[in-house]
């Protein structure tokens, strides 16, 4: 296949590679930063200098933004994708967003006969470059089962999930548990550590038993090392959470936990933590200590 992507930051670039890697595939890409631009040109990548041209010819095209108005505006807006995709491609939008900025971006696409799937992934930056991410998808199925070969060179698992918008309903529920899960976690080994226990030894301990989780692995050492590396970012993890109390509110779903986890990340966010990893909710905490 002939495909585009844009997005390349810190899970689009790697996903983007290994795109690469799989073979068979010719690559476009736009991106505005000359480093990124000499990266993927030594690959075999092909730069791109306009988002109109991007789609010229392409049999998909990857998005991977931040945000849903990104996607609007980079796919739908002035001079966007969209301007170069012709009928009958596909746009597979990786971002996390709000479901309905899915749907909207979809039928925007459909108005000049594009398909579109939105397929967020999760797996970190670590399973972005691995190739090991779980991507959930929405969209119709016969563009899924068409697409999925291509998809599943970036990752792991692939699944299926409904109608457009569905991936990301699935996503932001991920977003949820690992949000408040994180909360968990830094409540837990603050209370170990403040009780006098060494909290290399609680974790050895509790990965083995039930609260033993792929987060916990992950992020408590960063939490017992103050180390927050972004993996993923704390703006990220509040954009997404922001995301799910939206989807909740329109779904009439109550989401309290998560509304307090969400303003407990703003907090810390404020402090100018937004830009290191989500584990850094634990100086939340710690700064409550007398």
């Amino acid at each position: 296949m002939k495909v585009g992507f844009v997005g390349l930051g810190i899970m689009g670039k790697p996903m983007a590679k290994n795109i690469l890697k799989a073979g068979g595939h010719t690559l476009r890409f736009y991106a505005r930063r000359p480093e990124i631009r000499t990266e993927m040109e030594a690959l075999g990548a092909e730069y791109v200098g306009q988002l109109s041209q991007l789609g010229q010819g392409c049999d998909v095209v990857f998005t991977m933004l931040p945000d849903g108005p990104d996607v609007k505006k980079v796919v739908l807006g002035e001079g966007g994708v969209a301007q170069g995709m012709e009928r009958g491609s596909v746009l597979i939008d990786c971002s996390s967003i709000n479901p309905a900025h899915s749907r909207e971006i979809a039928e925007g696409l459909a108005e000049k006969g594009i398909e579109m799937l939105d397929a967020p992934v999760t797996g970190g930056e670590s399973g972005a470059i691995e190739g090991t991410l779980a991507i959930m998808v929405g969209g119709k199925r016969e563009v899924f089962d068409r697409c999925q070969p291509l998809v599943a060179t970036m990752a792991k698992s692939v699944t299926y999930c409904g109608p457009v918008g569905s991936g990301n309903t699935v996503k932001l529920v991920n977003q949820v548990i690992v949000g408040n899960t994180l909360g968990a976690i830094s409540e837990g080994i603050l209370l170990a550590t403040q009780a006098g226990i060494d909290p290399e030894l609680v974790f050895s301990i509790l990965r083995g038993g039930m609260s033993g989780s792929r987060i916990m692995e992950a992020k408590l050492p960063k939490m017992i090392r103050q180390d927050f590396t972004p993996g993923f970012k704390m703006d990220l993890q509040i954009k997404d959470l922001r995301n799910a109390l939206a989807f909740g509110k329109s779904e009439g779903v109550p989401m309290p936990l998560t509304e307090k986890v969400t303003q407990e990340m703003q907090a810390i966010a404020d402090e100018g933590f937004g830009n290191e990893d989500h584990s850094v909710l634990i100086r939340y905490y710690q700064q409550l200590l007398p």
